[in-house]
């Protein structure tokens, strides 16, 4: 899932069989416990709705907690998991660790309960154009067209969770708007903040 971590702890636990030793994402799901702290991509998205599937298989109804400490990352995977998140019908907790910013911002506003540590921030912004743009002026015509409806899309994602209206969401979205976790509760990208897990 995500290649930043170098080292997974593991959680020793006496059995029958002697000791075993297991991942602790493994208990982390058995609590209903997912995570997002890396960069929104095919992988690390393919990885937490794998997560939401199987425990919706587990009990329909429970809550489930995603934590979310991302850069943001690719808006097609994103909004992948972001339709995963409202298919389920499981609950989803969101809590914000550090920074969720962009396409992680988004993700942690869809959460149905959604919670930020004191000194956590949300970022959102437009979605960016990755690579260089090149081609025929009707191929960068497109694709300006293109990235125009999927700021419409992320915007109108943005306004449905936070109860802002389109316009606010496009005025604060044209540049970087940083939020603490105080001022987030404000604008209704988050519930709360608190202080424990």
């Amino acid at each position: 899932m995500c290649n930043s971590i170098t080292y997974v702890p593991q959680v020793l636990r006496e059995t029958a069989e002697g000791i075993t030793r297991f991942d602790i994402r493994d208990e982390m799901l058995a609590s209903r416990e997912l995570e997002l702290t890396c960069a929104v991509d095919a992988e690390s998205c393919a990885a937490v709705i794998r997560g939401l599937i199987y425990l919706q298989r587990q009990d329909a109804k429970a809550l489930i907690t995603l934590y979310i400490n991302s850069p943001g990352g690719e808006v097609q995977s994103g909004l992948a998991l972001y339709d995963a998140m409202r298919a389920v019908s499981c609950p989803i907790r969101t809590v914000c660790l550090g920074m969720a910013a962009s396409m992680g911002a988004l993700l942690f506003i869809a959460g149905d309960e959604r919670e930020m540590l004191p000194h956590s921030r949300v970022m959102i912004h437009d979605p960016l154009i990755g690579g260089g743009i090149g081609g025929s002026a009707l191929s960068v015509k497109a694709r300006a067209d293109d990235l125009m409806r999927i700021r419409d899309i992320t915007a109108e994602v943005i306004s449905r969770h936070s109860g802002m209206s389109l316009e606010q969401v496009f005025e604060l979205t044209s540049r970087d708007t940083y939020f603490e976790a105080t001022a987030a509760v404000e604008a209704g990208l988050a519930d709360r903040a608190v202080t424990t897990l």
